[in-house]
């Protein structure tokens, strides 16, 4: 890597994929798209993948690389490590493989952590670039982490008026009681309380099947949530943080229609391996269900401080009425993912977006705000 010719205006970008999370492969194929979607002409771009053990190494910057090919999901494999903050008066990473040499990638004006899941989406690298100083895509510490457990956001949202689906939290191996089961009824999902992309979830149709479904999501996360079923159209919202201070701002919606009787519901093998899905973007609601949806998407985004970005996914009930799913701060950003379609859809097309999440963590830069 050599420092951007003198003079040039160009912004630094690290693109950051990969992690320790079991979402590892979808963050890759996230990466890949960002990756491929930055304008060279304005930025100069450092990808930077963390393998799934967590070392941080320098990776090809090849997009190509980073696909989906049929059921076969990419990975972070060896490179030259990287450590970061390398030089914090600079904004830089270190590279710190012997076989390469030891010199700073200076100058990083921006980090885009692509990243998915726990140890990344949470709060956990955002805490280590404001310590570093460096400005990064997406939301702060406290909203990634709010966010990324399940618990805290229905509790936020709740707060501030929006509807949520009944649940019960359990933790140190604990289980339903009767009383829960009556509440909740059948069916239930039973989910890991900080994970996404669907893994370690169960839908459970009898109460025989929920230890097994317990012990699932507990491979996965040590507290599990159990949540009652809600009936009604899965629809997703995605939100951007105002330009120049101005309030965030939402796309058109999207539904997803699982078309597949391999699938009574969207799992990970219907979200990203198997051709089980049809989307409907934007989707097929009244004007007046898109208006408040759109505004109950704002009014998530701000309940849980989100900055950047975020998509909001929702259930529309027979009677137009909306129930907040859950929030994510780093939704995909796959060639199928619904949160870049919609803001396609909405007249922002993907070069564009990425862009714009860019120069809007620039301008926000870092510590409190």
């Amino acid at each position: 890597m050599t420092d951007p010719t003198p003079g040039s205006k160009k912004l630094r970008v690290a693109v950051v994929f990969g992690g320790r999370s079991t979402e590892h492969a979808i963050s890759c194929v996230s990466g890949g798209a960002v990756l491929a979607g930055l304008d060279r002409e304005a930025f100069d771009v450092i990808p930077v993948g963390i393998t799934p053990e967590g070392r941080w190494v320098l990776a090809p910057d090849d997009p190509a690389a980073l696909r989906a090919v049929g059921r076969e999901l990419p990975t972070v494999k060896d490179g030259a490590e990287v450590m970061l903050p390398g030089d914090p008066t600079r904004g830089g990473l270190v590279v710190t493989d012997p076989a390469v040499g030891v010199g700073a990638l200076s100058g990083v004006d921006v980090v885009f952590p692509v990243l998915h899941g726990p140890y990344g989406e949470d709060g956990t690298i955002q805490g280590l670039l404001e310590m570093a100083g460096l400005p990064y895509v997406g939301s702060g510490v406290f909203a990634s982490a709010a966010a990324m457990d399940k618990e805290y956001t229905k509790k936020l949202l709740a707060a501030e008026g929006l509807a949520v689906g009944d649940y019960v939290v359990l933790r140190n191996g604990g289980t339903l009681t009767e009383a829960q089961r009556s509440r909740l009824g059948l069916p239930v999902f039973v989910k890991p309380a900080r994970a996404g992309s669907s893994i370690g979830i169960t839908r459970v149709t009898d109460w025989a099947q929920l230890d097994e479904a317990i012990a699932a999501a507990r491979a996965v996360d040590p507290k599990v949530l159990v949540e009652a079923a809600v009936v009604g159209r899965e629809v997703e919202c995605g939100v951007l943080e105002g330009e120049h201070g101005g309030p965030p701002e939402a796309s058109v919606p999207a539904e997803i229609r699982l078309v597949s009787p391999d699938h009574d519901w969207y799992d990970f093998e219907a979200k990203y391996l198997d051709d089980a899905c049809e989307f409907d973007v934007p989707a097929k609601l009244s004007d007046e269900v898109t208006a408040n949806l759109r505004d109950a998407a704002c009014r998530a985004f701000q309940a849980l401080d989100c900055a950047g970005l975020a998509r909001v996914d929702f259930f529309v009930t027979p009677d137009g009425g909306l129930v907040v799913n859950e929030i994510n701060t780093m939704p995909g950003f796959t060639p199928i993912s619904m949160f870049p379609r919609m803001w396609a859809e909405t007249g922002l097309p993907f070069d564009e977006l990425v862009g714009r999440l860019v120069r809007t963590a620039v301008a926000r830069g870092s510590g409190l705000r």
